[in-house]
């Protein structure tokens, strides 16, 4: 049975606070510029009965990611080829907006972005997931739960994926039992490292484009817009985007994002690809 979400409640008092200190200052009211990422926190190995279970945090927002992979049967179009698939979950304690039941729109929304960003780069490489062309290959599942929401999930629920993907095991398939006997030790699954794409969402909150929103700041922005961006020779390569909420976006504000974009993604990306990979 669902439960009846809640509305989130935003003074007025605290908006005009929010947008006028970023409008005067470029300041937000914890103290950190309008391009400031919160302090990341990822830990690995939370689960040992999946290919791969991480936490990843930003400030309060906290989210985890699991791997695990199936035997199924490949798609007509793509014989030789293994699925992906990104499902999410936002329950109640993550956030009284939140419902019970089946997901909502905004976890239907948030599996979609991230799904899309890891399938157009190309990340996970399909073609050595097959077993047997046209009849059985692995299917790649990777489960998001939020576990608290203070703002900008889609970006830390993002690194999330790209990391479990990246710490994932492959399975021991037993051939004989047609079963998966759990997963290896030693044997990641096949990606295309030099493909990784890291997503980044901006949010237009007063007069300014803001990067790691808050609980708050989300509430009242404008418009949002995801971007996953790559790697070429040192170079970022947009590879996804995704725009949210109803405000539209003028060239000026597109213009903002793009520099911020790069500019963040030029120092955030070397962590990024240290925590997948490393």
């Amino acid at each position: 049975m669902e439960g009846k979400m809640s509305k989130f409640i935003m003074p007025n008092l605290q908006k005009e606070a929010i947008e006028n200190l970023l409008n005067k200052e470029g300041k937000r009211l914890d103290g950190r510029n309008a391009d400031e990422y919160r302090e990341l926190f990822v830990e690995d190995g939370i689960s040992k009965n999946s290919a791969s279970a991480i936490r990843v945090r930003f400030g309060k927002t906290e989210v985890l990611a699991g791997v695990h992979l199936a035997l199924a049967t490949p798609y007509p179009d793509s014989p030789d080829q293994g699925t992906f698939m990104t499902s999410a979950e936002m329950h109640p304690m993550a956030s009284q907006q939140f419902d019970i039941g089946r997901p909502g729109i905004n976890a239907i929304e948030l599996a979609r972005v991230i799904d899309r960003g890891i399938r157009e780069s190309g990340f996970i490489d399909m073609k050595k997931l097959c077993i047997k062309e046209g009849e059985k290959v692995y299917q790649v599942f990777v489960d998001i739960v939020a576990i608290n929401d203070d703002g900008n999930l889609l970006d830390v629920a993002g690194l999330a994926a790209i990391i479990a993907l990246g710490k994932a095991r492959m399975p021991i398939y037993n051939e004989k039992e047609d079963k998966i006997d759990g997963y290896s030790e030693t044997e990641r699954i096949p990606l295309e490292k030099d493909v990784l794409s890291y997503s980044m969402t901006l949010h237009k909150v007063g007069d300014k484009i803001v990067a790691d929103v808050s609980k708050e700041e989300e509430e009242i922005s404008k418009f949002r817009l995801t971007i996953a961006m790559g790697d070429n020779a040192g170079k970022p390569r947009i590879t996804a985007m995704q725009k949210g909420k109803a405000g539209t976006i003028n060239t000026e504000d597109m213009e903002t994002i793009l520099k911020l974009a790069e500019s963040k993604w030029t120092e955030m990306f070397p962590k990024v690809k240290e925590h997948v990979f490393g």
